[in-house]
């Protein structure tokens, strides 16, 4: 009876390590199912005019842009923006049919949402679309298609360094906004806790516009902590990224997503 009774909890004891662990540790971000769009192009030939946009990114054809995209990237439809929470996500396109506008033998290309195509023709919902840089659109499509079927669907982004914390240089001790981007894995990013280093707990942040994420705390002259969560449910930790010698209008670079 004894012998029973202890091979029980022993089985109990290894059923609730068990459980825990599988929800301590998530899989790395998968790519999704294949779905059925549409892309056109907007800016020039070398991307400019699509720099600037709704996720708070900046000019990313100069070495102060904070996506670091290159061209490889799409304004996205109301459908895929999701109120800005889609910014930094990655997506795989494929466009199969010579006969509508694709360019034969083309290969997929991988690009980033960096900006939100406002309503209205093709982006207006329900419609899954990407206005895609010039550049980006001209390795799957012909120029004189001017809009292309498509098939696309969610990868992983792949990203150099860790996630990066830019403090915008128009907070205040009692403002704080800061930009989160370079995120690897999901790309996108659902939550943001911020901690300093006076004892308190955890707070959230409230997504302010894009990946502008803002806290009504003072941590002027604290390290702080950043605590990143992604649409799959990964979190990534950045214990005292920020110094507490910090300034408004740097950045600071954390743990990234594998």
């Amino acid at each position: 009876m004894k012998s029973s009774l202890l091979g029980n909890i022993l089985a109990v004891l290894f059923l609730v390590v068990f459980v825990s662990n599988v929800h301590a540790k998530r899989p790395n971000f998968r790519p999704g199912p294949w779905r059925i769009g549409r892309a056109t192009f907007y800016g020039g030939p070398d991307g400019s005019g699509t720099y600037e946009g709704a996720c708070g990114y900046g000019d990313i054809s100069t070495k102060e842009g904070k996506g670091g995209f290159g061209v490889q990237t799409a304004a996205i439809s109301t459908a895929l923006f999701n109120n800005g929470a889609a910014c930094g996500s990655c997506y795989e396109l494929s466009c199969e049919e010579p006969a509508k506008g694709c360019k034969a033998g083309a290969s997929t290309i991988t690009i980033t949402g960096n900006n939100w195509c406002p309503d209205g023709g093709w982006c207006s919902p329900p419609q899954e679309h990407f206005d895609l840089t010039q550049p980006a659109f001209l390795q799957i499509a012909e120029y004189k298609a001017g809009v292309v079927p498509i098939k696309y669907r969610r990868v992983p982004c792949i990203r150099t360094g860790g996630i990066r914390f830019s403090i915008s240089p128009h907070s205040n001790p009692y403002y704080l906004l800061v930009l989160i981007w370079n995120v690897a894995g999901a790309g996108d990013v659902e939550s943001v806790m911020i901690k300093g280093d006076k004892g308190k707990p955890f707070k959230p942040m409230k997504r302010n516009w894009g990946q502008n994420w803002e806290s009504d705390d003072n941590y002027v002259g604290q390290s702080i902590t950043f605590r990143v969560r992604t649409s799959d449910g990964k979190k990534s930790t950045s214990w005292h990224v920020v110094p507490n010698t910090w300034q408004f209008g740097q950045t600071y670079e954390g743990k990234n997503f594998r």
